[in-house]
């Protein structure tokens, strides 16, 4: 039986691994090949990795595990039970696989907003995160896409990046007078015409075309994402959810159910990749540290019986 099973193989369950291992635990890393970050081809804001590319950075992380032997299986994990001392986790293939404590390190779904072309450009240009492309796209024509309140606090963040911004709502904007009133002031210009599709050459998004006939050309498309959790196991195993659907934990990542613990974007907060490898690093020594008080109690408990 393993000591752990971290379910997730990117940045957090990486950092945990190396944690755990480092502590002598038998790890057992669960990766079902479904990375957040895939359509990415370079990733930044990560100290001393600024620009690399995500597959590399995680080629690098697994060569890095393997002087402590740790044991990546290349597999989806997609049922857990909790048993009276352990857990029983279940692969795609009908495999059972055994762990004293797991991590949950299984990140999110990005959904794309239904527009035409979009896939062709995503990665390229088409982006969610400001922090993470904004630097790449400064000083050039940048739109945004989506509606409501949370869209113009989206357009006013982008003011840090061009000043040259554009707010296409593919339709009723959901904007209060006044918050159209601070675009109009702040030079946001809104496109509330619905969209026909996205245009581009050689994967880079150029020109919205919108129904009308009315087209403008811009550098990149930053768009407002809903999310959801890759995987089920918090909801099987009966963790606690804020109200957005995020694994709520505690300092050190532990969860609602002893022995569980959770890491990552899969969990609320900042979606960046060294906040999601420090997490895995608390929750690694959280995890080493419950398996040492219960092995001493255990130990105790034995000699207390001699």
């Amino acid at each position: 039986m393993n000591d752990v099973i971290i379910v997730g193989a990117g940045p957090a369950g990486l950092s945990a691994a190396l944690i755990l291992a480092r502590a002598r635990r038998n790890v057992l890393v669960c990766d079902s090949g479904k990375n957040r970050n895939a359509r990415s081809k370079i990733m930044q804001g990560y100290l001393t990795r600024d620009g690399i590319n995500p597959l590399k950075f995680l080629q690098l992380a697994r060569e890095e595990l393997q002087e402590y032997k740790v044991a990546i299986d290349y597999t989806e994990i997609i049922k857990v039970n909790k048993l009276e001392n352990k857990f029983e986790l279940i692969d795609s293939a009908g495999r059972a696989l055994y762990a004293k404590k797991i991590l949950l390190a299984t990140g999110l779904v990005d959904k794309l907003p239904e527009i035409e072309g979009i896939n062709e450009f995503y990665g390229n240009n088409v982006f969610h995160c400001n922090y993470c492309d904004g630097w790449e796209v400064k000083d050039k024509p940048l739109a945004v896409y989506g509606k409501g309140k949370a869209a113009m606090e989206f357009s006013l963040s982008l003011k840090t990046w061009s000043k040259d911004i554009v707010l296409c709502t593919n339709g009723g904007s959901e904007l209060s007078k006044g918050n159209k009133e601070i675009l109009s002031k702040l030079d946001i210009k809104i496109f509330s015409q619905k969209i026909e599709r996205l245009k581009g050459a050689n994967g880079f998004l150029t020109e919205i075309l919108f129904k009308n006939g009315e087209s403008i050309t811009i550098d990149a498309l930053f768009f407002l994402t809903s999310l959801k959790q890759r995987s089920t196991l918090a909801e099987q195993l009966g963790c606690r959810f804020s109200r957005d659907g995020f694994i709520l934990t505690d300092k050190k990542q532990k969860t609602n159910i002893n022995g569980v613990f959770a890491a990552g974007d899969a969990i609320k907060d900042m979606k960046f990749v060294i906040v999601a490898a420090g997490e895995g690093t608390k929750a690694g020594f959280a995890i080493n540290t419950e398996l040492q008080r219960e092995e001493l109690e255990g130990l105790l408990k034995k000699i207390n019986q001699e």
